[in-house]
């Protein structure tokens, strides 16, 4: 518009049309935060909620299945052994006689509890070298790098092995040898995180304030990480699920009369040709369980990723 046509231009001529403010209210976007913008983005992501699913019905069949048909885990009957799926044996019996629905269920609840301890352990040590290196730096964080490396360095099954042949196979003491070295993966992701940190704003800002090193490790740095090692516990999960199967496979797991999902595919494995079932059955919910932690390790890195953020 030219400077003459501009001139011409009278508050009369513009007429004042008022303010919306149930339109601006239906423009406007809910404010959310992370967390809360974290859970709605996982809702919506189906592999994580089937995942998320298929963990909580196996969680309530491995404690609550043992009590639906009130056998045994460890009762012999020779009577029964080697009997196909019938009457309240709903999974059918194995060569000893032995209900392998309560032997499944009963193996998958020591399965979930070896791997949740040992996630346990690896958080606790993770975190703790982790934040202490990145934080600290210099010397301290040669010093722990060294350590780190040199366990990574060794196969983890080797010391794995070496652990259960001196300490006698059981729950705790398997859980205790997976944590050895799985620390290690959770340990380099912190530090990766405390590193990039460390020197922000408010953390210069609490240290001003005279805040002490363990206030601004607890406070300020590990929570603003608790992403990354939420997604880390979920993955190491089903690698300790993995790595406990393996062991009671091979025969260096859990001994009789308990039972774990890897001694269940053990034993299974020997009638393969004859009875299948008996392997079919453990071998089913081992993988489920590996499957649906591995879909949920999925959906929470896309969650809790801000870069997904839309």
């Amino acid at each position: 518009m030219s400077e003459k046509n501009m001139k011409s231009l009278t508050p009369e001529m513009f007429e004042f049309v008022g303010m919306n403010e149930s339109a601006g209210e239906e423009m406007a976007r809910e404010r959310v935060g992370f967390w809360k913008d974290a859970v709605r983005r996982f809702r919506t992501n189906w592999g994580a909620m089937i995942g998320l699913f298929i963990i909580l019905i196996i969680g309530f069949f491995a404690f609550a299945g043992p009590l639906m048909n009130g056998y045994d885990y460890e009762s012999q009957n020779i009577a029964i052994q080697n009997m196909e799926p019938f009457e309240d044996h709903y999974f059918g019996t194995d060569s000893f006689g032995r209900d392998l629905w309560q032997r499944t269920w009963n193996g998958a609840q020591v399965s979930l509890q070896i791997a949740f301890l040992a996630a346990l352990f690896d958080l606790l040590i993770g975190v703790t070298v982790g934040s202490v290196s990145g934080y600290f730096g210099g010397r301290v964080d040669m010093v722990l790098q060294r350590i780190v490396e040199i366990l990574y360095s060794i196969p983890n099954l080797i010391i794995i092995i070496l652990m259960l042949l001196i300490f006698e196979p059981g729950i705790i003491p398997i859980a205790l040898a997976l944590s050895i070295t799985g620390w290690v993966p959770m340990a380099r992701v912190v530090r990766a995180q405390i590193l990039k940190l460390k020197s922000q704003e408010y953390v210069l800002a609490a240290r001003t304030l005279g805040a002490g090193h363990r206030h601004i490790l607890t406070r300020h740095l590990i929570p603003n990480v608790m992403g990354p090692i939420i997604i880390a516990v979920t993955f190491a999960i089903p690698s300790a699920i993995f790595f406990e199967a393996f062991l009671s496979f091979i025969g260096l797991g859990i001994r009789p009369p308990l039972a774990s999902l890897g001694s269940l595919v053990f034993d299974g494995s020997k009638f393969l040709q004859i009875y299948p079932y008996q392997l079919f059955y453990p071998a089913t919910v081992l993988c489920l369980i590996m499957l649906a932690f591995n879909l949920l390790g999925d959906g929470l890195r896309d969650a809790l990723d801000p870069r997904m953020r839309k």
